[in-house]
């Protein structure tokens, strides 16, 4: 594989005598001041792409980021290493499914929430005050909580009528799939995959919510955009995880047709230990 690096500098300059030895001060002097940023500027621009590849694949190893990227590990660890000394990424140890090898487990590296900050979600306050205003003017308490749901329901219907006719196209086995390049679309950076036991159902995985601040405050919203998967989907879904409560990623659980109770149970058990794990601060990758 032909890797793209930006550790590949210019050839070196033979010094053979002293006025071969001069000639960087000469082109130095004539050169455009600008071209002295353009490395720096393609520095930061491979960095957004780490950044970016992390948001749209969920928490990543270095190994994984060089091969979708086309860089070196070293490369990758050294613009890790940036990202985390700007507080934009964190490594966690990655989760392992079935029989853990030997050695230490590889280390992912997830986006934190001010990594998360810099990606759709200038709007925040906009939205929280709004909401803050829909709770108040029902009269508070409960009542609040109750007219907060009903937006959210009422926004995520009209928002499921865009994702209705993709998922309504696909063959009922490829209909997770659908959604979640449905959502992507719409910036959530989803992907579908199989569940720890395959037979049972798969995982809808959100590795982006551009309103994951808010939903914090205001669970209704991923209360009302589960209850939209289930219908979208024609199944039950179980929610495991929710970027809003400190996880990496949104995960649903979605099981196969004829699944049954056995289904049921292994969400469950991954709803558990997801807050096991929780309770430590946030998820493992």
């Amino acid at each position: 594989m032909k890797y793209a690096s930006e550790e590949q500098e210019g050839p070196p300059v033979e010094q053979t005598d002293g006025s071969a030895a001069s000639a960087p001060e000469k082109t130095e002097r004539r050169g455009p001041v600008s071209h002295a940023a353009a490395p720096h500027d393609e520095q930061q621009g491979t960095r957004n792409r780490v950044a970016r590849s992390i948001l749209d694949h969920g928490p990543s190893t270095a190994a994984e980021l060089a091969l979708r990227l086309e860089l070196t590990q070293a490369a990758v660890r050294r613009h890790l290493d940036a990202l985390a000394a700007e507080g934009v990424v964190e490594p966690r140890e990655k989760r392992v499914y079935g029989t853990r090898g030997r050695g230490r487990p590889a280390k992912a590296f997830a986006l934190t929430d001010c990594g998360r900050d810099a990606f759709d979600q200038a709007y925040d306050q906009l939205a929280s005050d709004a909401l803050r205003w829909i709770a108040q003017s029902a009269g508070g308490g409960e009542k609040g909580e109750a007219a907060v749901a009903a937006f959210a329901r009422a926004r995520l219907a009209a928002q499921a009528e865009g994702y209705r006719e993709a998922v309504e196209a696909a063959e009922p086995e490829a209909r997770t799939e659908a959604l979640a390049k449905a959502l992507t679309a719409d910036g959530y950076a989803a992907t579908a995959r199989s569940a720890p036991n395959p037979q049972l159902g798969e995982q809808l995985c959100q590795h982006h919510c551009p309103v994951a601040h808010v939903a914090e405050q205001y669970p209704q919203l991923c209360e009302a955009e589960t209850e939209v998967f289930s219908r979208l989907l024609g199944t039950h879904v179980q929610r495991l995880a929710t970027i809003a409560h400190g996880d990496g990623v949104c995960t649903t659980f979605v099981p196969k047709a004829g699944a049954g109770k056995a289904a049921h149970s292994t969400a469950r058990t991954s709803k558990t230990t997801t807050a096991s794990a929780s309770t430590a601060g946030r998820n493992p990758a």
